[in-house]
């Protein structure tokens, strides 16, 4: 079975250690000299309403990935995400 990276955004991440919905995937890190995917990049959730922001995104890496299915990914992270600091946005 065959998956394009398009295709990866519209799957659900699920951590099976503690069946943490992660959320969808966003973004894909890719090393361009191997020709291979590194990591899959998770946006963290949302702070109070949405008013404020996101939290830092989760970095998952690819040996991490237990299955692809059709419409979710099951991961297993045990402990702590790798998290990766926004870059932040000003207002002026």
């Amino acid at each position: 079975m065959g998956c394009r990276i398009a295709d990866l955004r519209c799957k659900e991440v699920i951590n099976v250690c503690n069946g943490h919905r992660m959320g969808f995937v966003d973004d894909v890190y890719i090393d361009v000299m191997d020709g291979r995917i590194v990591a899959l990049v998770i946006p963290g959730p949302c702070r109070i309403l949405g008013l404020f922001g996101r939290e830092d995104d989760y970095i998952i890496g690819w040996e991490r990935i237990k299955r692809i299915g059709d419409d979710i990914i099951l991961v297993e992270v045990s402990g702590e995400y790798r998290r990766e600091k926004k870059p932040k946005k000003f207002w002026f």
